[in-house]
């Protein structure tokens, strides 16, 4: 709705996990960079960590972007509340496995046949689980053992969890140290800092056609900073929202006024967020 107000060839603030906008800080280039060495390095288990809005699904679609343009084929489990069988007809689906996609033994079966001639042919193959802190013993249990495959040259197939920090909290536990000794790299994505929050805005604003960022002011970064805590998915949200709030007031630039009433559109909370009239037990003021 905005786009033509303010120059715009794109949304710059969209919530879909679009590695056409990733901005690359320094741990996210770390994490994107451990995630392509693992696979290719035939490291077996890789762990990538964040907590909810810092960006792990994006990474994830660099990494299958990546896969991709190297002709790696790659299994995706995007809904991680499985059961086990449901788990292997998942991947034997994506990997379009010459087999009874319903029975175990089969995908099995044919799964490490295709695994070997990829080996042969000194290829590797690739499984990647999101949220998979929602995934039960059993689901996990499978994944450990599909761990197993390997022959001398490394394992035969690479496996990415990524998940929230609950998962880091679940390998924790004692009937995970088998799955946890297992894994060779970990990654963990952690909210920006002050400045990686202005970086990234102005990176958005420029990849949707906006060379120079005036949008929103140092003040009114800042504030978004502490407000979304640093957080990508919060700050696209906040963006977006205030942008809107701009054009509709035919303003080309944010102000604070404009913040603290997409603040409370958006319900964000914060440390050290002010209390309101109505919290104190006083009455609310309206201009």
């Amino acid at each position: 709705m905005y786009k033509a107000f303010f120059g715009l060839s794109g949304n710059p603030f969209n919530l879909s996990p679009d590695p056409a906008f990733l901005y690359r800080s320094p741990h996210h280039e770390e994490a994107l960079a451990n995630l392509i060495y693992g696979v290719q390095s035939r490291k077996g288990f890789i762990v990538l960590t964040g907590e909810v809005g810092t960006g792990k699904t994006t990474m994830l679609e660099c990494l299958r972007d990546h896969l991709s343009s190297h002709h790696t084929p790659f299994a995706f489990v995007f809904n991680s509340r499985l059961t086990s069988d449901q788990f292997f007809e998942m991947i034997a689906y994506d990997f379009d496995l010459p087999c009874t996609r319903t029975s175990k033994m089969e995908v099995l079966f044919a799964l490490n046949g295709m695994l070997l001639e990829r080996a042969n042919q000194n290829r590797t193959t690739a499984l990647i689980v999101d949220e998979a802190q929602n995934l039960d013993w059993d689901v996990l249990e499978e994944i450990r053992l599909l761990g197993n495959l390997e022959n001398r040259r490394g394992k035969l197939l690479q496996i990415i969890l990524s998940g929230q920090p609950e998962l880091d909290q679940k390998l924790e536990q004692n009937q995970y140290r088998q799955l946890r000794q297992r894994i060779a790299l970990r990654c963990r994505l952690r909210p920006f800092t002050p400045g990686e929050t202005a970086q990234y805005i102005a990176t958005r604003l420029g990849r949707a056609g906006l060379r120079e960022q005036r949008v929103f002011p140092a003040d009114v970064l800042l504030e978004i900073h502490r407000r979304t805590q640093g957080i990508p998915r919060l700050i696209n949200s906040v963006c977006d929202n205030l942008m809107l709030t701009a054009f509709a007031m035919e303003s080309r630039v944010t102000t604070l006024q404009m913040l603290d009433e997409v603040s409370a559109d958006l319900q964000l909370n914060w440390p050290g967020q002010p209390m309101m009239p109505e919290a104190a037990g006083m009455p609310a003021r309206y201009s």
